[in-house]
């Protein structure tokens, strides 16, 4: 299936700030059953961009606009082809936690099984794992207590946009059993790694259509899991919607937490207030889309196109609903 995938971001602030440094993690990554075929960055004010990938193969854009500004618009375009991936099978047999033990222990995941910023234990998320029967490793093979945390926690939790912030511990949707895509796959992390199984937080998006009925929100960026299994390798949960990670789901980063993959982080120099806007549009296509007439003209733009106290430092994030 091909996408078509446009990223809308815009800083406003109630006066001049300057020296802004932005990282973008907005371009979709290849690999598996997801290709990349074009990405194109336009940044307003006019800045030089540079680009690189870490070492989880994510790739990250950043510039800096030191003259002063009153607004920041960061615009990313895509097209990504994803394919559906294999189907899984009901469960993986009387060894696979066995396996997955000798998986970890020939191979370095250590980043992906220890606690992170956000993705930790606490008193309040091993009550709930004991609450939902997810606190040892009893009864079910990896692949079933998957598939069962994922729905348990779709069932568990109502999703309501903007109940939780960019910063949030996961202890407050805990606590009021309601949050959005980022906490949902914070506690899935937590939980899973507690069990020692490899797990990471995946950002990206997700297609919505008439055939599907998401409670994750249309217009904005998602978040899922990724749990590694014997013989499977790296399997995607949505626990948000429910749902495995297949065809409509598009991969942009990955990461132990939400701290290592966020769409934009940046810091800037000015004492001033910050209204964010975010749009994000996803559509089937087979080709990229034409440029938004509603945008400045391209002289006014920096491309990047791939085949308080006055002076306080502000952090510049966007939280995935």
């Amino acid at each position: 299936m091909f996408y078509a995938i446009r990223h809308f971001t815009r800083y406003r602030y109630s006066r001049p700030v300057w020296q802004s440094v932005m990282e973008v993690r907005m371009h979709p990554r290849s690999e598996n059953s997801q290709r990349c075929f074009t990405f194109q960055l336009s940044v307003s004010p006019r800045a030089r961009i540079f680009s690189h990938t870490d070492h989880l193969g994510n790739i990250i854009h950043h510039f800096d606009i030191p003259e002063q500004h009153e607004q920041l618009t960061i615009i990313a375009d895509a097209l990504v082809d994803v394919d559906s991936p294999a189907p899984l099978p009901d469960s993986l047999g009387e060894h696979s936690w066995k396996e997955l033990d000798e998986l970890i222990e020939r191979e370095d995941y250590w980043d992906m099984l220890m606690p992170s910023h956000f993705a930790r234990t606490s008193p309040e998320l091993e009550a709930f794992g004991r609450e939902i029967g997810v606190s040892n490793r009893d009864g079910r093979d990896p692949l079933e207590l998957l598939r069962q945390l994922n729905s348990d926690l779709y069932r568990t939790f109502e999703y309501v946009k903007a109940s939780t912030s960019v910063d949030s511990p996961i202890e407050d949707a805990l606590t009021a059993r309601q949050g959005v895509c980022q906490d949902f796959a914070h506690i899935m992390i937590a939980l899973v790694r507690n069990l020692r199984i490899p797990s990471r937080y995946v950002s990206g998006y997700l297609h919505h259509d008439s055939e599907h009925v998401d409670r994750s929100a249309e217009g904005a960026t998602h978040a899922w899991v990724e749990a590694l299994l014997p013989g499977l390798g790296w399997i995607g949960f949505d626990p948000t919607n429910n749902l495995l990670a297949g065809e409509r789901h598009i991969r942009t980063a990955i990461g132990r937490d939400y701290a290592d993959v966020p769409p934009t982080k940046g810091i800037m120099k000015g004492r001033a207030k910050t209204d964010l806007q975010v749009r994000v549009r996803v559509s089937q296509s087979e080709a990229v889309l034409p440029p938004d007439q509603e945008f400045a003209a391209d002289e006014e733009w920096s491309q990047f196109l791939a085949t308080d106290h006055e002076a306080e430092l502000r952090a510049q994030q966007q939280q995935q609903q």
